[in-house]
């Protein structure tokens, strides 16, 4: 797996799939969920509302994790750092291998670390472009890096709960979007309310994908 290149170590927390929003779904997903990633077709009706959606700004002692998307075709990797790098510190502690790639792009991109200068770092590391490039080498997924004008039909975001609220990260906008309370126990049900919002926009499409990360069950 391409996390597990990265460093994050999957024996106790996997990417699973959520087959549905519905309650009967969520109840198969192990528990507590320390994130979720969405995969979704970019349309124009979403792109309008992404231009006029509010993001907050970030403060240099912010616990939020964010990092700008400047590498085309790249949103996966956005969206896996998202992920991972929010998640709970013990769960963190935990699952980042010290000597791996990952915990040293954490350790050298602190939370504080302006997402642009974050997006700058990536953009200059040969290392990550080489796991993505290995990453999506394979017949299922036949894509490189890119550039920012190649054109993405789909588009990864995370959805995380740090210090008691919901944070949408999408590294093609500013900043997080601020989706209110939430908590660990409950991140998978509210995540997916925020997915049912996006699903609404566009109730013809049917191509969304929703993974959550969750305690692995040995």
């Amino acid at each position: 797996q391409y996390v597990q290149k990265m460093g994050f170590d999957t024996s106790l927390y996997e990417f699973v799939d959520v087959y549905s929003t519905e309650s009967w779904a969520l109840e198969m997903i192990p528990q507590p969920v320390a994130a979720v990633i969405m995969l979704y077709p970019l349309k124009p009706v979403q792109e309008q509302h992404r231009e006029n959606e509010n993001v907050i700004p970030l403060a240099d002692d912010t616990k939020v994790w964010f990092i700008k998307q400047r590498i085309g075709n790249a949103c996966g990797t956005i969206g896996l750092l998202h992920s991972v790098l929010n998640v709970p510190e013990g769960i963190r502690g935990a699952s980042l291998d010290p000597s791996s790639w990952l915990a040293n792009f954490y350790d050298a991109n602190p939370s504080g670390t302006s997402p642009i200068v974050k997006a700058e770092n990536l953009e200059g590391d040969t290392t990550i472009e080489n796991l993505h490039d290995a990453a999506t080498s394979d017949s299922s997924n036949q894509t490189s890096r890119g550039s920012l004008e190649d054109r993405v039909l789909t588009h990864f975001v995370a959805l995380t709960h740090v210090d008691g609220k919901l944070y949408e990260l999408d590294g093609r906008k500013d900043g997080p979007v601020d989706h209110g309370p939430t908590s660990q126990v409950t991140l998978l049900a509210d995540a997916c309310k925020v997915v049912e919002t996006f699903m609404k926009r566009d109730p013809e499409e049917m191509r969304f994908t929703i993974l959550a990360l969750a305690p692995k069950v040995t």
